[in-house]
């Protein structure tokens, strides 16, 4: 999914379709939360279920389009995983940017889980 968003935003596509499952629904409702992502929707095209999600750009002074999302970065892989506690838990860019954790009370931000003392997995940062 995020390989999806990172080369759809690379050639300004307006929608990525991704297949559905909940955790991508999570990412995408977290993202489109913090303003990264513009609308989702749930869609079924033939038997399958997929994620219509439509990116988000902005134009800058000089009248140039630029995408809301500047970096997408996977932190933990299938090879490693990276956990953190909540005290470990810095902002991203200085709090430009977004880290998303998977806790056991769900996925949040990285902000979110500080606030509610949750440590987890760190998915991917944005910013």
């Amino acid at each position: 999914m995020l390989n999806r968003i990172r080369n759809a935003k690379a050639v300004q596509k307006e929608t990525v379709i991704v297949p559905l499952s909940n955790i991508k629904f999570e990412i995408a409702k977290i993202l489109e939360r913090e303003g990264y992502l513009g609308k989702i929707e749930k869609k079924k095209k033939g038997s399958q279920k997929i994620l219509e999600i439509s990116l988000k750009y902005n134009k800058d002074k000089l009248g140039n389009i630029k995408s809301a999302i500047s970096e997408l970065k996977r932190v933990s892989k299938l090879g490693q995983r990276i956990y953190i506690k909540s005290q470990d838990i810095k902002p991203v860019l200085q709090g430009y940017g977004a880290s998303i954790i998977s806790t056991p009370k769900g996925l949040m931000t990285g902000k979110e889980a500080r606030k509610n003392k949750l440590g987890g997995e760190v998915l991917f940062k944005i910013w």
